[in-house]
């Protein structure tokens, strides 16, 4: 298997795009969410999209084929939401590892299937790993602001499962992303080095944490320089932003982690911010032009997209990237 940070050193990679976006065009019933095995289950559960690496694993593969197809090198596993913490909203706390092994061992068979396809053109697959429904920093309740309703060691012990799953599972790195709580995503490093150290592993690890406003904070309050030294000594193989902004309000931020840090840099931006409707606007073309500018600028190293991204928006990015060489820090 090529080696990532190898590769890394001599081209930009593409992560792929938004897999909830993707999944939505399917108009999915609770029927399809359910399955065969959880055709009894007590609650409903439409909306739960990391169900369906079990339930409708073809439509999963068919998504990771798409982003591939599209000129991604890396996929990430459909399991954003895969902790008891987040599966606790469905009664599912249960089906945790199996959903986590599930996604992985999907998008690792497209992974596969292209790189023996194009072996100058290995494909990679990223465990995701979402920030859960809960944070280790803050209330819930403004009128009890020292109350927490999960613990560190809750945090950790959810991650390992997790993680357990992802690795078993085949991922060729783990992806600890859309961090709005520095406090969660340590106990996420934290987790990840133990099961590795347990297994005798040592995927590599991204970051990324997300930026809720103009002021250039995480949701906990750290502005992106603090990120950046809260989460370094864990050496990731990057350190970079998701979601929440567009591309062109991203730039600012990623300067400073290129600044600030010694590792690699990504950023996966959304399509714009929601209008109205919480649909997102920007075209394939209008968002790879704001990219350009972190090329030009020698911002990132792995760079794809979030919400409101396609494949469309996927090949655009490529396509683009392909045409410049990385800046290594």
């Amino acid at each position: 298997m090529a080696n990532i940070k190898d590769i890394l050193k001599e081209r930009i990679l593409v992560l792929d795009g938004a897999m909830g976006t993707m999944i939505q065009r399917h108009s999915l019933t609770e029927e399809d969410f359910r399955g065969e095995r959880f055709k009894d289950h007590p609650c409903s559960l439409k909306g739960n999209n990391d169900l369906l690496s079990i339930t409708r694993p073809d439509i999963i593969k068919s998504i990771h084929a798409e982003y591939f197809a599209a000129g991604a090198d890396i996929a990430e596993t459909n399991s954003f939401g895969g902790t008891w913490i987040a599966q606790d909203d469905y009664e599912l706390a249960s089906a945790v590892y199996d959903i986590n092994f599930q996604s992985a061992k999907i998008a690792k068979e497209v992974a596969d299937e292209f790189t023996a396809k194009e072996p100058n053109k290995p494909r990679f697959v990223a465990g995701s790993m979402g920030p859960t429904t809960k944070l280790a920093s803050m209330s819930p309740d403004v009128n009890d602001p020292g109350f927490r309703n999960i613990s560190f060691d809750e945090l950790v012990g959810a991650f390992k499962e997790q993680a357990t799953g992802l690795i078993d599972g085949g991922a060729d790195l783990l992806l600890v992303e859309t961090i709005t709580d520095t406090l969660n995503a340590k106990a996420a490093l934290f987790a990840i080095d133990e099961v590795q150290k347990e297994k005798g592993t040592d995927l590599p690890v991204m970051i990324s944490g997300t930026i809720t406003d103009a002021s250039g904070r995480t949701l906990s309050g750290q502005n992106t320089e603090a990120f950046v030294i809260s989460v370094e000594h864990a050496k990731p193989l990057s350190i970079g932003l998701n979601c929440a902004l567009g591309a062109e309000a991203l730039r600012p931020y990623l300067k400073t982690i290129r600044e600030k840090s010694n590792c690699l840099v990504s950023a996966h931006p959304n399509a714009g911010l929601p209008n109205e409707m919480g649909a997102y606007d920007e075209s394939p073309e209008f968002m790879a032009k704001q990219i350009k500018v972190f090329l030009d600028e020698g911002l990132v190293n792995i760079i794809g997209g979030c919400c409101g991204t396609t494949p469309a928006h996927i090949k655009a990015i490529a396509d683009l990237a392909a045409t410049y060489s990385p800046k290594n820090n």
